[in-house]
């Protein structure tokens, strides 16, 4: 079998792509980025998705997550392979931090660290409380349900006292085997969109500004969002730098999406630690960022 430095982690639906769908092709586009940048310093590259059944992941000395975007949907599957791969290849980022952010708990751990989050309320597994209740107890004018292991905008509702009951079955259904989250919504995200700032090496590279579709306020390209270059000001990379300083380790790489407060101020929507999209076509130089990063990590 043969060996490679580098394992570029995907999912099946992306491991022998239909470009003919632009989605795809800006994901493909930018693989080819990474791919190049690694190859150019002489290292052998794999693009593979995580659940390949025949691959021995011994066989790479890395693997980089990049879209690997169903393992919400296979989050059992997704923890085992996590389990064996760790053991058998070294995952970028750290699998302690991968573990860690694959459940948004962990925002409750940034805010504890002195992180602002938009206010949140956790229902586990099991939860008796109809959603309705749950609701009322917060006294916010709306609200956004979402699961804690979650993606692209997975059962993300937007609540209001006119239609929390329309939601109670598919949230009865969830919190059965999922635990899930109300936040506190903010029409900033509608107003002026949610700011993603992306982090390579512990560096700032660039940033993009990601508004919703007329009649949305899911900012992701899945329900129609569209992102933009964007130059943040040196007190939203300041905050973004405070989120990051709050992980346990390092990330190689991350997203931090902010979103900007009507005071004003900072609020924390998603610390992306897993698979983000790096929006590597607004600053294709941050491909090569990352490819110097994992090379030095490899050399020890």
């Amino acid at each position: 079998m043969s060996r490679f430095d580098v394992a570029l982690l995907t999912e099946d639906r992306y491991e022998s792509p239909d470009e003919s769908d632009p989605y795809v092709a800006r994901l493909t586009h930018e693989d080819a980025l990474v791919r190049r940048a690694l190859e150019n310093r002489g290292l052998r590259v794999a693009r593979l998705s995580w659940s390949s059944p025949n691959f021995d992941w011994s066989q790479t000395a890395c693997s980089v997550f990049r879209s690997t975007w169903d393992y919400f949907y296979r989050i059992g599957e997704f923890s085992r392979w996590l389990d064996h791969a760790a053991g058998q290849t070294q995952l970028i980022n750290d699998v302690s931090l991968i573990r860690w952010n694959l459940d948004k708990h962990y925002l409750l751990d940034l805010q504890r660290s002195g992180v602002a989050i938009p206010r949140t309320h956790i229902m586990e597994i099991g939860d008796p409380s109809s959603l309705a209740s749950a609701f009322a107890q917060t006294g916010w004018t709306e609200a956004v349900l979402k699961p804690a292991i979650s993606g692209a905008g997975r059962h993300t509702y937007r609540l209001s006292p006119s239609n929390v009951d329309a939601h109670e079955s598919i949230y009865r259904q969830l919190i059965e085997t999922e635990a899930m989250l109300v936040q506190e919504f903010r029409p900033e995200i509608v107003d002026a969109g949610e700011t993603s700032l992306i982090f390579i090496g512990g560096r700032f590279s660039h940033a993009v500004r990601k508004t919703a579709k007329p009649g949305e306020f899911r900012v992701q390209d899945d329900h129609g969002g569209v992102a933009h270059p964007h130059q943040p000001g040196a007190d939203e990379i300041a905050f973004a730098e405070q989120a990051l300083a709050a992980c346990s380790s390092s990330p190689m790489y991350a997203r931090v999406d902010v979103l900007r407060t009507g005071d004003d101020g900072w609020l924390l929507m998603e610390l992306e630690l897993i698979e983000p999209e790096l929006f590597f076509r607004f600053r294709p130089e941050a491909a090569d960022e990352l490819a110097a990063a994992v090379s030095a990590r490899l050399r020890g």
